[in-house]
């Protein structure tokens, strides 16, 4: 059965009433009205998913607050005196596809689900990353890059422009950054303008070495331009999947060429243009951690380089640990995971958190990204090439919106767990996979998973006193308090 696509309401409509329409008495109305369950007092708050999605991301009115009662439940213990990485966000890619629908939606729609998305008062999501194409990815509408000269080069990029952007992408993101100024932004290109290539094409092909520095002044002037229209760039990859040609578009970059490009290039262009963008490694899958691991021991390679930023269509997460643990003093990013559609709810649900949410954080991953927000139910628009069933978070049509599971993946953390949070401990339990985070305003966050297919009761210990929820098999759980 295909439940990716159901017509959910905006979270804000979601509160806690029980409407009925069966009614024998024809002197009372068909509808029931509202009956309004008065919120319990509670230590600790929690939001619950359920994998037959009878319950989307709901607040749920139970008592959870901590006590000195013992039982035989295991325990996840949360300990604050035990810190790891610093969060900077959990969201998305805003893909050229998905800007063009969100743009196209009335005003009014448009604006009440960006709120949605990017506002962090108490009702909204308050996603607090994204990442952009430099240039189309496979999720836009056609192929282009940002330098397209009528004649065979542009050495001197003359033909640099944001011009395609102006329609969708920037109109948007101006929208999202009025709505959260402090987003992190991570931009990366599926591809170099055709003519540095060694085919020419906007598929496979390499950067050629005679335009190394053209590539670098590419990039410089895409920070700057994008500043000139009121956009931070926090951090930039120089490639998407670089070990990938067979995308469209692609380029492959091997990592002794990736290596000479930062140290040589690169990394020497935003110091003269006194560019403080993050230049983040790789940007491919967990199963080849030798390429990161080799540039960064190249000292001069590793003076520009902020971290690495990793994919799972291969691989492990644990890998992530071991970057870490060559180069603690750099730092992991989690930048894509697509949902192909049409989707398993319960399935999705259950293998991103535990990979993703709970995985990538626990091995270490400031961030979270999902891969595209938004499609449309064909899963357009893509490239001829490109992705022809990634499902977006959201599904848009010509006048709805529908949240699809990586949605709740993204909410279950972002929330809650702010930027500026701290990872703090937690005891790992496979029957219970979980992570916890101390925000800045001292507010504890655990994210549990239960994969069995059973319920389970279990006990939150937090400075010698606990709480015992239970959680329903393949359901998802965040606590506060």
């Amino acid at each position: 059965m295909n439940n990716a696509f159901k017509l959910l309401v905006p979270l804000a409509a979601l509160v806690a009433v029980n409407c009925s329409s069966k009614n024998t008495d024809p002197t009372k109305s068909v509808v029931d009205p509202p009956v309004v369950t008065a919120p319990v007092k509670t230590e600790v708050a929690y939001w619950l998913t359920m994998p037959d999605q009878s319950v989307l991301f709901k607040k749920q009115n139970v008592a959870l607050n901590f006590g000195t009662t013992t039982n035989a439940n295991p325990v996840i213990e949360v300990d604050t005196a035990k810190t790891y990485q610093s969060i900077d966000g959990f969201g998305y890619t805003l893909t050229g596809g998905s800007a063009t629908l969100i743009n196209g939606l009335k005003a009014d729609v448009k604006d009440a689900l960006l709120k949605e998305l990017f506002a962090t008062d108490s009702t909204h999501i308050g996603v607090s990353y994204i990442r952009l194409s430099i240039g189309a990815s496979d999720l836009s509408a056609a192929p282009f890059t940002y330098d397209e000269p009528s004649g065979a080069t542009d050495v001197n990029l003359q033909s640099f422009t944001l011009d395609k952007e102006k329609t969708d992408l920037l109109p948007v993101l101006k929208k999202i950054l009025a709505i959260n100024p402090d987003i992190k932004i991570l931009a990366c290109p599926w591809t170099a303008p055709i003519w540095m290539k060694t085919n020419g094409r906007y598929k496979g092909g390499s950067l050629k070495p005679e335009y190394y520095e053209a590539y670098a002044n590419y990039f410089v002037k895409y920070i700057q331009a994008m500043k000139a229209e009121g956009i931070n760039i926090d951090a930039i990859s120089p490639q998407n999947e670089p070990l990938n040609p067979d995308n469209y578009p692609s380029m492959l970059m091997l990592a002794a060429d990736q290596g000479t490009f930062i140290k040589g290039f690169l990394g020497p262009k935003f110091k003269a243009a006194n560019i403080a963008t993050k230049i983040i490694l790789y940007d491919h899958n967990t199963d080849r951690t030798d390429y990161p691991l080799s540039i960064m021991a190249d000292a001069d390679a590793n003076a520009y380089v902020d971290g690495s930023a990793f994919h799972l269509y291969a691989g492990n997460i644990d890998a992530l640990s071991q970057v870490h643990n060559a180069f603690p003093a750099k730092n992991v990013y989690f930048t894509e995971q697509w949902v192909g559609g049409p989707g398993n709810f319960s399935g999705d649900l259950q293998w991103h958190v535990n990979n993703l949410i709970i995985g990538a954080t626990r091995n270490w991953s400031r961030n979270v990204l999902e891969w595209n927000l938004a499609a449309d139910a064909n899963y357009q628009p893509h490239t001829d090439g490109g992705c022809t069933n990634c499902l977006g978070a959201l599904t848009i049509g010509s006048s709805s919106v529908t949240r699809n599971v990586a949605y709740y993946i993204i909410a279950h953390a972002s929330k809650f767990v702010r930027p500026g949070a701290v990872r703090i401990a937690s005891n790992s339990m496979g029957s219970l996979p979980n992570v916890a985070f101390k925000n800045t305003d001292g507010k504890k966050v655990l994210i549990v998973l239960n994969p069995s297919a059973v319920t389970q009761n279990f006990n939150i210990k937090f400075n010698g006193k606990q709480v015992s929820p239970t959680l329903a098999g393949g359901a998802v759980a965040t606590y506060v308090w």
